[in-house]
């Protein structure tokens, strides 16, 4: 398990293609736009968490017929899921540990990006990428994937930590343009009542569950399609019924505890060279601060 821990970290270490290179452990002393103490910098090193947690908020994201639209017909994910998720996984990490004016910078370049993304999707209804209303939605999504992930498959959060996640990562989606991000659960809860009446199902998401399984994300195939069943197993029970996921997509007897043994064991796995351990060397912080 190390082995393979190690060489997924290493992977996702290095800035995927067409992303700059950054230098997570300088200049010395500078601040992150989370803290060392964050709950966020806790949550968002575990690999497990990360992969499930992105997978369950894609497949949030694509029940959305306007986000999916967008993603479907304005990203690389169909005709290269590796890289698209090293970026998605990347652009995280800047976001949660660089230095705040290096993922100030890449936020900017993102909305100028989304900027140029518009279209209508089949029924014919227009969206823009960077709508308030979906951005919200595609944050609200990725905190709840990264957040539940890690309380169920790592170690539970307690409902004041879940809390402070997402108050942690309300301003920072603001930067992002979501114009009313949840500062607690409660208030996903709240996001996700507004939009369960907007989602729909559609084939795309199994055309994601077939894209993904045989994308070369991790090196073991098994483990992939294990933490695609965990991304659905964790989606709500609502949008599930929606998207028509029924209980054959989820995890199977055993699959929990395997999971959850896993991402405790990559909860205290230390790769030096990552996002993460460097940030806290530019903190002046030990290499495995997180895993204490």
């Amino acid at each position: 398990m190390a082995r393979n821990l190690d060489r997924l970290l290493r992977d996702y270490t290095a800035p995927p293609p067409g992303m700059p290179p950054v230098d997570f452990a300088a200049p010395a002393g500078a601040p992150a736009l989370f803290a060392p103490d964050s709950v966020s910098w806790r949550v968002m090193k575990n690999p497990v968490a990360l992969i499930i947690g992105g997978l369950a908020a894609v497949i949030l994201e694509l029940a959305e017929p306007r986000v999916r639209t967008g993603v479907w017909e304005h990203t690389s994910f169909r005709r290269d899921p590796e890289t698209r998720m090293r970026r998605t996984g990347f652009a995280a990490w800047m976001t949660i540990y660089a230095p705040a004016d290096a993922a100030r910078r890449m936020i900017a370049g993102v909305a100028r990006a989304h900027d140029r993304i518009e279209g209508r999707t089949p029924a014919g209804v227009a969206y823009r990428a960077n709508d308030p209303e979906l951005l919200t939605w595609v944050h609200a999504t990725a905190a709840f994937g990264f957040s539940e992930a890690y309380s169920r498959y790592v170690r539970t959060l307690p409902a004041d930590e879940m809390d402070r996640f997402y108050a942690e990562g309300a301003p920072v989606a603001a930067l992002y343009g979501a114009d009313t991000p949840p500062n607690s659960r409660a208030e996903l809860d709240t996001i996700f009542a507004r939009m369960a009446p907007k989602l729909e199902p559609s084939d795309i998401v199994f055309e994601f569950f077939t894209i993904v399984r045989a994308a070369p994300i991790l090196p073991v195939k098994a483990v992939q399609r294990l933490m695609v069943r965990a991304a659905v197993s964790m989606t709500p029970d609502w949008a599930r019924e929606t998207l028509g996921l029924g209980r054959e997509f989820g995890l199977r007897r055993g699959e929990h505890t395997l999971l959850r043994a896993m991402g405790a064991a990559a909860d205290r796995f230390v790769i030096e060279e990552a996002p993460p351990a460097q940030s806290c060397k530019r903190l002046g912080l030990p290499a495995n601060y997180l895993c204490r």
